[in-house]
Parts: C-alpha cells; sequence; structure tokens
C-alpha cells in the first residue's frame, strides 16, 4: 500500500515527537547523584576526586581514539600500497633506524602520559586529608549499618525501601553529611566481604570481617546521592543500595541532635523488624 508525500510527512512528524518525547524523559530523569537510561558517560561529579576520574578518563577515551585511528590509517595504507598488484616485487628491507627508535620512543611516551596523570589521581584517594567528619559503614547481609564516632554513641541501620523511588536505590534511612566537608568512611564487614560504592562521589572500597578499610570524599555539591554494594555477597547482594544526602552546616547539626535521640538507645529499623522492607 503506497502512501501519500502527507501520510508520509505525518508518519515521520510522529516519529520525530515520539523520539523527541523519550529524550526530553530520559533527561528528566537524569538527576544528580543517580544512574540514567540510555548512560555511556560517568554520572556526573560531585567531589574533587570524581572530578579527577572524569578528566582521566575522557583524556583516556581520547588518547584511545588516537592511537586507534592512527594504527587504523596505518592498515590502510599498508593494504593499498603494499599488495600483490601495486607491489609486484616487495623490498628487501631489514630494518629502518629512525622508525625502530619511533616505535620503541612513542609508546614509551604515551605510557608516561598515562602513567603521571594515574599516579597522581592514584596519591589524591588514597591520601586521606585531616578529616571533618568520620562515619563507619559496616556491611551486613544485605544492609548498611552507619555510626558516627565524632558525634556521639549512636547508630542505625540503613535497608532498601521497595516503595520508594529511585526504586532499588532508596533506603529507609539515609547517611547525612555535611557539604564541603571531608568525610573520612571506614568500612568493615560483619559476615562477608561488602563493597562501599559511591559512583558521584568517585570511591569504592571494600567492607572486609575483621579488616577497618578507610576512604574519603568531599561533597561540593548539595542534594541525594545513590550507590550499592559492589561485591558479590549473596542472595540479595542487588537489594543492598548507599544513600547520601549532602546539606548544609546547619541542617547537618540539627540531624545529629534528631540522630542522637532516635538511635542512640535503640538502633532504629532493625533487620529483624525491617526485613519485610529488603525483600
Amino acid at each position: 500500500m503506497k502512501m501519500s508525500k502527507g501520510q508520509i510527512g505525518r508518519r515521520l512528524l510522529g516519529l520525530a515527537v515520539v523520539g523527541t518525547g523519550l529524550a526530553l524523559s530520559g533527561a528528566a530523569f537524569a538527576e544528580l547523584g543517580q544512574p540514567a537510561p540510555w548512560e555511556y558517560k560517568l554520572q556526573e561529579a560531585a567531589t574533587p576526586v570524581m572530578e579527577n576520574i572524569t578528566w582521566f578518563h575522557n583524556f583516556l577515551v581520547w588518547l584511545i581514539t588516537a592511537i586507534t585511528l592512527f594504527v587504523l590509517v596505518l592498515l590502510v595504507m599498508v593494504a593499498v600500497k603494499f599488495n600483490s598488484k601495486a607491489n609486484p616485487v616487495p623490498s628487501k628491507t631489514t630494518h629502518n633506524t629512525l622508525i625502530e627508535v619511533a616505535w620503541t620512543l612513542i609508546p614509551v611516551l604515551i605510557l608516561v602520559a598515562v602513567a603521571v596523570p594515574s599516579f597522581r589521581l592514584l596519591f589524591l584517594e588514597l591520601d586521606i586529608p585531616k578529616a571533618d567528619l568520620t562515619i563507619k559503614a559496616t556491611g551486613k547481609q544485605w544492609y548498611w549499618t552507619y555510626s558516627y564516632p565524632d558525634n556521639g554513641p549512636f547508630e542505625f541501620d540503613s535497608l532498601m525501601a521497595a516503595d520508594k523511588m529511585p526504586r532499588l536505590l532508596a533506603v529507609d534511612n539515609e547517611v547525612v553529611v555535611p557539604v564541603n566537608k571531608v568525610i573520612r568512611v571506614q568500612t568493615t564487614g560483619a559476615d562477608v566481604i561488602h563493597s562501599f560504592a559511591m559512583p558521584a562521589f568517585g570511591i569504592k572500597i571494600d567492607a572486609v570481617p575483621g579488616r577497618l578499610n578507610e576512604t574519603w570524599f568531599k561533597a561540593t555539591k548539595l542534594g541525594m546521592f545513590y550507590g550499592q554494594c559492589s561485591e558479590l555477597c549473596g542472595k540479595d547482594h542487588a537489594f543492598m543500595p548507599i544513600a547520601i544526602r549532602v546539606v548544609s552546616d546547619q541542617e547537618f547539626a540539627a540531624w545529629v541532635e534528631t540522630a542522637k535521640k532516635k538511635y542512640a538507645t535503640n538502633p532504629a529499623n532493625s533487620f529483624a523488624s525491617a526485613a519485610p522492607a529488603a525483600q
């Protein structure tokens, strides 16, 4: 069945409208601190460490692309210039000093160009500055327990909230931290190995039973940020998210006072009482 030009135009217009709607809906969902549909790049950085990771990632992408295109050009040149038809009498050249120096020196320079920012980034991640606040995160099957050693004897459990959005990332009790402060995160495991990972902060560290690991972040943006356990730890591994809410100093001070009263003597949301929410 043939369509008239008018019908074809309306069909194309409809497809354009649908495509625009999908693009806008995807953009609306791409909120700070959480993954987005069809994501092809790293999450937006919310810490200096993640900013450096993003820069290094983009640098490597451009470097790898340039090397790949260069090698492709060489392969095309060889295939065109030195095939049996174009070059029936092959050269008997055994070596070329300039080429041998080049293919030795250039890869060395490329490796140095990769190594320098790589080591700088590693030192930035591993050299923990003087902390303004310490948080201890204990991984358990399958939820997290948090305590604030600098702010009093209280702790609370954080389990996935099945009735909240975003799906599989929202929790019943979020970690709360002040903006523009150095936060030291100490991790350990209560049963098996877990991993504390927060993409927007550029942190990922194992929580190992019997061992205390440390990392840090300095959130420069207000808002809610989500991560997940990134070490296979059992049947509900996919259901133990991490949620960190970054607030102002005043809001954090108010939250600490509330948390001291709420969690001091009876840690909230024990596993027994909150287990249904984690299913």
